[in-house]
Parts: structure tokens; sequence; C-alpha cells
């Protein structure tokens, strides 16, 4: 019976925090889909060292193939809500990948090279506010499903999956 109750109280507790922080946050960590994970890799640039940060990095469907495709950069993962980021820490086993639990609108983002976002509107018009502030010249920000607003992407994917999904790909230009 004790185990019925434990195994009872801790997924509840899990679902709980996933409903709390999906709420908090205005979306769920939703995986990648293998077709969006596919096209988006086969379209980011070669970075032989550097940062590369992915803003809600969930479950780590993205994070940990970035952290094997640039072994020489510094990875890091972002994410606030502590179901995922429990999750994708205990299945990290990458030297060059250092998840965080932290709300990344919070956390510095000078002197990244790449960055992988994936948000709502709402999130992507606070998040083009601080890239605007932070980024350096010649950064790429790399967003799926939504673009960020008022900026040119250099590139445009569009991906043959059931949600017709977009990839928007950006260099940050130089300041005026």
């Amino acid at each position: 019976m004790l185990y019925f109750v434990v195994t009872l109280s801790t997924v509840f507790l899990i679902v709980f925090l996933l409903l709390l922080f999906m709420w908090r946050n205005g979306i769920s960590p939703v995986p990648t889909s293998n077709q969006v994970r596919s096209a988006l890799f086969s379209h980011l640039p070669d970075l032989k060292e550097g940062t590369i940060i992915e803003l809600g990095s969930g479950w780590g469907h993205l994070v940990f193939p970035l952290s094997r495709k640039y072994l020489n950069c510094k990875v890091i993962g972002y994410e606030n809500s502590p179901v995922p980021f429990l999750y994708s820490t205990l299945l990290n086993h990458h030297s060059n990948l250092k998840i965080i639990c932290a709300d990344f609108f919070q956390k510095p983002l000078h002197g990244v090279d790449l960055i992988v976002c994936s948000l709502f509107p709402q999130g992507m018009q606070k998040l083009r506010e601080k890239l605007e502030k932070e980024l350096t010249a010649g950064a790429i920000v790399v967003s799926h499903t939504h673009p960020i607003p008022t900026w040119d992407p250099t590139e445009v994917i569009e991906v043959d999956d059931p949600a017709h999904s977009t990839i928007y790909i950006y260099k940050v230009p130089s300041k005026s």
C-alpha cells in the first residue's frame, strides 16, 4: 500500500510541476520532432570553438545532439521547468555540456556564438529585446516554429513535417 501511495504521489507531483511551469512559461516542454531536428542540424554553421546555448532545453532533444556536433564548444542548455531539467540532467554524460535550471531571461548572453530556441510568439518578442541588447555582431540565432519579430532571417527552411514547421536562421548585424 505504501508503494502505491508513494508512486501515486510522485506521479501527481510530476504532473503538477509540469502544468505549473507550462502555465508560468506559456509553453510546454515539447520535444523537437525528428524532421525538424534533422533539417535544423543540416543548416547549422560549422563552429570549431565557442559558446552555444539552447534557450529552453527541455528534455534534451536538441541540446544533446548540439553537444555531440560541437565537441570543442561549450554548450549550455537553460531549462527552468524542474521535471525536464532533472530528466535531461540525469541523462547528461557530455563533458562539454552544462544544463542549468534557470530562467534564461535572467542570464547574460554576451559572447555567445550560436543560440538555438523555440519559443511562443510573445516569448520571441521578449527574447528579441534581450538579444538586441546582449549579442555581439556575427552571432547566429536559430529559431524553429516562430520567427523573431522585425528581424530579417538570412535563411528560412520549410520543414516537410505534419506541422509544416519553419526554421529561421539569423545573423546578428553590426550595431550602427
